[in-house]
C-alpha cells in the first residue's frame, strides 16, 4: 500500500481552514483519484489560540513558517500566508530545496519571484503548483500548462478581479458613480478599506503576468504590463456602450503581435454578444484563443474561501498522483524574456468621450484633427444637454460627444486629442477607453 501524502499548511486563514475541511471531508474521494491518501499533519499560523472551526487534534503545530518547510514529516508545503517577500518567499525556497512539492495560493510571490522558485523546484525535483493564484477554483492555469500544451496561443485574456467587475456591473445596472459603487463593495467585504491594489489594476496585472508566460513561453514580468485602472469611469460611459453595443469590463489582456507580447490592463470596450460580456458581479473569466480552435472561454468564482481551497486541494491530489509539470509550462531556460510594449504602439478601435463647446467650427476642428491622424470614425453621437432646450441662464453648455473609432493606432490618438485640447474646442479631458473585438 502506498503512504498517504502528507501535508503541513502555513496559513490557516479562511483559505487554509476550509483546505482542512475539504481534505477531511473528500478523504475517500481523493484517495481514489490520487492513488493515495492524503492527510494534514502538520500546521503553522500567527496565532494558535485562534478559533477556526476545524479539528487540528492529531495534528503538529510548529512554531515558524520555515520550520514547517524543512519538516522532515512532511512531503508537501502548501503555503497560504501571502505576499511577495517574507515569510512566504524563505518558506517556499526552503522547501523547495529539500525537495518537498509546494502548493500556494500567492499570485504576488509567482509574479515577483516566480521563475526563481520554478528553477528551484526544476533543480530539486519537487512540484511547484498554483492553479489557485488566477481566477481561484477556473482550472485556467492546467488548462494552458497541459489541456493546451500541443495549441499555439495569440491571445488570452479575461476578468481577473472580482471588485472591479463588481463595480462596474453595479454602475451599469444602476446608474451610480465609481464612489458609490466601491463605498458599497467596502460594505459588503469585496474591497479592501485600501481598495487601491484592485481598482487601480494592480492585481490583475499580476495574475496576468502568470498567464502569459503560461500561454506565450515569456518570464513572469509583473514590470512588462501596462496598467490603468477604473476609477476614471463615470456612469455616462456605461450608458454609451450600452447603447452602441458594447459593455464595459476591466480586462487583463496578453496578444500575441508582429512586435513581440503585448500585456496590458485596463477598461475596455467588449462586444455584447461576446461571452466575457455576459459575466456580472464578482464573477471571473479567461477566453483563450488558439490556433486552430474556437476560443474558449473558462468561467466560474474567481476569490472565496471554498473556490480557493478546491483549485489547492487540486494542486495537492496532482502532488499526491506523483505529476511535476513544469510550473510555467516549459523549462525556466527556455522562457523568454518580455519588455513592456509601449501602448503607443497599440493597434484597435477606440472609444472617445468629449466636451465640446457648442460653438460653430467645434465639429469641424475635432474632423480635421481626426484625419490628419488618420482616424477613420465608425460611429458619432452626440448628446445635447436638457434634450436641446436652451439652457435657463443663456449660456451654451458643453456638448457631450462620442466616438468609436475603426482600428488605428493609440499614437495617432493621442496626438489628435493633444491637438483638439490645444485648439481649446472642448473641455476638461478626453474619455478614451479601448476596444476589444471578439
Amino acid at each position: 500500500m502506498v503512504a498517504p501524502l502528507k501535508v503541513g499548511i502555513a496559513g490557516l486563514g479562511t483559505v487554509g481552514a476550509e483546505v482542512i475541511r475539504l481534505i477531511e471531508s473528500q478523504a475517500r474521494v481523493l484517495s481514489g483519484r490520487s492513488g493515495r491518501g492524503i492527510r494534514v499533519v502538520a500546521v503553522t499560523a500567527r496565532s494558535k489560540a485562534k478559533k477556526r472551526g476545524v479539528d487540528l487534534r492529531g495534528v503538529e503545530w510548529v512554531k515558524d513558517p520555515l520550520t514547517l518547510a524543512t519538516h522532515p514529516g512532511i512531503d508537501c508545503f502548501v503555503e497560504l500566508m501571502g505576499g511577495s517577500g517574507d515569510p512566504a518567499l524563505s518558506a517556499v525556497e526552503a522547501a523547495l530545496k529539500a525537495g518537498k512539492s509546494v502548493v500556494t495560493a500567492n499570485k504576488a510571490l509567482l509574479a515577483r519571484h516566480g521563475l526563481k522558485l520554478a528553477k528551484a523546484a526544476e533543480n530539486h525535483g519537487g512540484a511547484l503548483n498554483f492553479e489557485a493564484a488566477v481566477g481561484a477554483a477556473i482550472p485556467v492555469i492546467k488548462t494552458l500548462r497541459e489541456g493546451l500544451a500541443a495549441t499555439g496561443i495569440n491571445r488570452v485574456y479575461g476578468i481577473l478581479n472580482g471588485t472591479c467587475n463588481y463595480i462596474l456591473t453595479r454602475m451599469e445596472q444602476e446608474g451610480l458613480s465609481f464612489a458609490e459603487c466601491l463605498k458599497d463593495a467596502q460594505r459588503l467585504g469585496y474591497a479592501e478599506a485600501n481598495p487601491s491594489f484592485d481598482v487601480d489594476g494592480h492585481d490583475t496585472a499580476q495574475k496576468l503576468a502568470i498567464l502569459a508566460s503560461l500561454a506565450f513561453g515569456t518570464k513572469v514580468a509583473q514590470s512588462a504590463v501596462y496598467v490603468e485602472g477604473i476609477s476614471s469611469i463615470a456612469p455616462e460611459d456605461l450608458r454609451a456602450a450600452d447603447d452602441l453595443g458594447y459593455r464595459l469590463k476591466l480586462l487583463g489582456v496578453a496578444v500575441r503581435t508582429a512586435k513581440g507580447i503585448e500585456q496590458r490592463v485596463h477598461p475596455t470596450m467588449v462586444p455584447k454578444s461576446s461571452s466575457i460580456a455576459q459575466v456580472m458581479g464578482v464573477t471571473n473569466a479567461v477566453t483563450i484563443d488558439g490556433e486552430g480552435i474556437p476560443p474558449i472561454t473558462l468561467v466560474g468564482p474567481g476569490a472565496g474561501g471554498a473556490a480557493t481551497a478546491s483549485a489547492v486541494v487540486a494542486d495537492i491530489a496532482d502532488v499526491a498522483r506523483g505529476i511535476r509539470a513544469k510550473p510555467f509550462g516549459r523549462p525556466v531556460a527556455q522562457l523568454r524574456d518580455t519588455k513592456k510594449a509601449p501602448m503607443e504602439r497599440h493597434e484597435g478601435g477606440y472609444y472617445i468621450r468629449l466636451l465640446a463647446r457648442d460653438f460653430p467650427g467645434t465639429a469641424a476642428a475635432i474632423a480635421t484633427r481626426l484625419a490628419e491622424q488618420k482616424i477613420s470614425i465608425e460611429s458619432i453621437v452626440q448628446r445635447h444637454p436638457n434634450n436641446g432646450a436652451a439652457p435657463a441662464n443663456g449660456k451654451a453648455s458643453p456638448v457631450p460627444v462620442i466616438l468609436i473609432t475603426y482600428a488605428t493606432h493609440e499614437d495617432a490618438v493621442r496626438r489628435a486629442l493633444a491637438a483638439v485640447q490645444k485648439d481649446k474646442v472642448i473641455s476638461g479631458r478626453p474619455q478614451v477607453i479601448r476596444i476589444e473585438k471578439n
